[in-house]
């Protein structure tokens, strides 16, 4: 069994290395191999994704926002999203979530990617 308060610090852990966390989106659709540190087809943005997170008791929510997205990504349609730890050399893909590709985007849209880890 795993107590309430095992389940608030494993969150807690999680939410605190998460402040120097990057996101990324890619064209790749594919599951992945758990030991992969890379999307599947990375278009390495990381630069113009902003990571925001926050944490209730034993939930974590990672958002990726990217305004303007037009801009960064015309004509592309998305398949793919992934939070990475950049600390370590090389970054280690920490989360990967393939999806329904989405897109193309105009050059004022904002996209938002949600990623909800709850500790159970």
């Amino acid at each position: 069994m795993i107590t309430d308060n095992l389940r608030d610090w494993l969150a807690l852990q999680m939410y605190t290395e998460l402040g120097s966390a990057q996101g990324d989106l890619g064209l790749g659709g594919n599951s992945t191999n758990p030991a992969s540190n890379t999307l599947d087809v990375p278009l390495s943005q990381t630069s113009n994704i902003t990571v925001t997170r926050a944490r209730v008791e034993n939930t974590v929510e990672i958002k990726l926002t990217m305004n303007n997205a037009g801009s960064y990504i015309a004509g592309k349609v998305i398949r793919e999203a992934g939070v990475f730890d950049t600390t370590e050399t090389p970054d280690q893909l920490w989360i990967r979530e393939s999806f329904e590709g989405i897109g193309p985007f105009s050059t004022t849209e904002k996209l938002e990617i949600t990623f909800v880890v709850e500790v159970e």
